[in-house]
Order: C-alpha cells, then structure tokens, then sequence
C-alpha cells in the first residue's frame, strides 16, 4: 500500500509525461487527472505542485542534473526523463523530503515505469545531485 504522496509522484509521472510527449496545457492534462479520479488516495496538493513546478524550474532542473547523463536531456527515455525531472525538483525545492526518499521514491517509479535497468540509472543520477544539492543534509548524516 503506497503512501498518499507516493500516489502523487506516481500520477505526475504520468502527467509530466503527457506534458512532454504532447505539449499539452498543464490545466488540461492536471483537469484530466481530476476527471479520471487518477489522483484518488493521492496528496492532491503535492500532485499539483510537482506537476506545476517541474515545467516552471524546467531549465534549472534540467542544469542540475546534466552533467551526469551519457547523452543530451531530450536523448534520454521520457518516462525517464520525467522521474529524473520529479527527483531534482525535490531535491531543489523540498527540503523537507529527506534526500534518501526523494532518491528510493526515483528509483520505485524507474521500476514500475522505466525500461529494465532504468532504475540503477536513475538512482545514479539523483544520488549525485543529492551530494549537489543536499550537502548540508548528507554531511549530518555522515557525522552522526
């Protein structure tokens, strides 16, 4: 049984993905969402705020985690793509999501979404953001 905010990474995954594929208007596809009761047992609000925050730190999102992929952003596998977009975001803009969480939920959605082997490439990516981005938290947790 996952946890309601697990539900809501899950839908924007899916939501991001239809953003990337289609270029859709994020009201629409979210509206869809809604209009499918894809978002029930979800956190609603982390859902909306994924969803809306990935496309509206797109280009520092995509900055952070750059340098570590073997190929241009728009090379790698869209469902890929999309959790490796979700996993910065966090990392960036949810200080209270433990960096460990961020990292395991990444590689959960690799599972049940991505390709065969798409997880370790996934976790791989978000482990070496996280030592950008989470320093601070990373460091304490190494002192304890």
């Amino acid at each position: 049984m996952s946890s309601a905010k697990t539900k809501a990474r899950r839908c924007a995954v899916q939501a991001l993905y239809q953003w990337q594929m289609t270029g859709q208007n994020l009201k629409l596809i979210e509206r869809q969402f809604f209009e499918d009761d894809r978002l029930k047992n979800a956190q609603k609000n982390y859902f909306i705020d994924v969803f809306h925050g990935v496309p509206k730190h797109l280009d520092k999102i995509d900055a952070a985690f750059v340098a570590y992929v073997d190929r241009t952003i728009d090379e790698i596998d869209p469902v890929e793509r999309a959790i490796l977009r979700i996993g910065v975001y966090e990392l960036m803009h949810k200080p209270d999501v433990p960096y460990r969480v961020v990292i395991n939920e990444g590689v959960e959605l690799a599972k049940s979404f991505g390709a065969d082997g798409s997880h370790k490439y996934v976790n791989g990516v978000l482990d070496k953001v996280a030592q950008e981005q989470r320093k601070i938290e990373i460091e304490a947790k190494k002192s304890k």
